[in-house]
């Protein structure tokens, strides 16, 4: 019985080891790079969006991290001033940790909205989808949780 618990102990402690970290390590000097898309109103997306990048941080440490959260098409409506106060909240409070949040302008245009709608701090691009190209060409990771 002794015996069996002993290997039952080393199995578990097998299952629940950390996560190895590639090289080079996360740091000031290399942090990981990621970006995530927001493109629909969905509450419960944006939500795990908004979370997902929470926990990133979290993770690896905001002095490790540059997080990169672009939104565009009907996910636009996240970042408006007079938008959802939950979402709001949690954009703001991601944006003390120096997460950009990065607007559409094409989508902008489309559906009326001004710079001044948006939640201040939001930057606005030319095109949503063109700077989550440019961003995993400069070396972010897209993650579409």
């Amino acid at each position: 019985m002794r015996f069996f618990l002993i290997i039952l102990t080393l199995f578990i402690t097998t299952l629940s080891s950390e996560t190895e970290f590639a090289s080079p390590k996360p740091s000031l000097e290399h942090p990981r790079k990621f970006v995530f898309p927001i493109t629909r109103w969905d509450r419960r997306e944006i939500n795990h969006i908004l979370g997902s990048a929470n926990n990133v941080i979290k993770f690896y440490g905001v002095d490790n991290t540059e997080v990169v959260i672009v939104v565009y098409s009907q996910g636009i409506k996240a970042l408006l001033k007079r938008g959802n106060l939950l979402i709001k909240k949690r954009v703001k409070s991601l944006m003390t940790y120096d997460v950009e949040f990065i607007a559409c302008g094409n989508t902008m245009k489309t559906l009326k909205i001004k710079k001044d709608d948006l939640i201040d701090g939001v930057e606005v691009v030319t095109a949503g989808i063109v700077e989550l190209i440019e961003r995993q060409l400069r070396g972010y990771i897209y993650i579409r949780p």
